[in-house]
């Protein structure tokens, strides 16, 4: 995965993409035990958006397939690793990477989605494995409740924060 990285990082300096940050199952394994899956989720900030408003990831494609990564299915294979390149495709995604956590994986500087953050998009996404690893990862670790509050506040979630996990949280 290392390598992965050191390719997101190459991407990201040659300004193919603005900024990036892991996402996803594997950000989990930052905070907490790790998770089963597939692929390596990388929400990004594109270098421009097009004036007629549709995302294009042609330039991210083009550039990995150049330096000899290749799509499978969903994802590209980069350096070994399957990658879902994600558009940060809201407000509260955009702001999770804009504010993720400098972090190193081996010698491999990169980013990851913080903790309430990752919450956060998991309880909005709502999806069944989003709430099972959100449940999980309460009973693990407690967020840091007044930046969890303020992240929900911003982003209109905390209805939807208190349905899926009522006072589990302790806030």
């Amino acid at each position: 995965m290392e390598r992965t990285i050191e390719v997101l990082n190459q991407l990201e300096c040659e300004g193919v993409f603005r900024r990036y940050a892991i996402g996803g199952a594997v950000a989990v394994l930052f905070y907490a035990e790790p998770v089963l899956t597939y692929d390596l989720d990388v929400f990004v900030l594109l270098a421009s958006e097009g004036s007629s408003g549709l995302v294009d990831l042609s330039p991210i494609y083009r550039r990995l397939a150049e330096l000899g990564h290749h799509p499978d299915r969903e994802a590209v294979i980069v350096a070994g690793v399957p990658v879902q390149v994600i558009p940060a495709y809201n407000a509260l995604v955009e702001e999770a990477v804009a504010s993720a956590d400098e972090v190193r994986f081996g010698d491999a500087p990169t980013r990851v989605v913080g903790y309430e953050h990752l919450l956060a998009i998991m309880a909005q996404t709502g999806r069944p494995k989003d709430r099972e690893r959100l449940a999980s990862l309460l009973e693990q670790r407690p967020p840091d409740a007044a930046r969890l509050d303020s992240i929900l506040g911003r982003h209109g979630l905390a209805d939807t924060w208190q349905v899926l996990v009522g006072s589990r949280d302790g806030s």
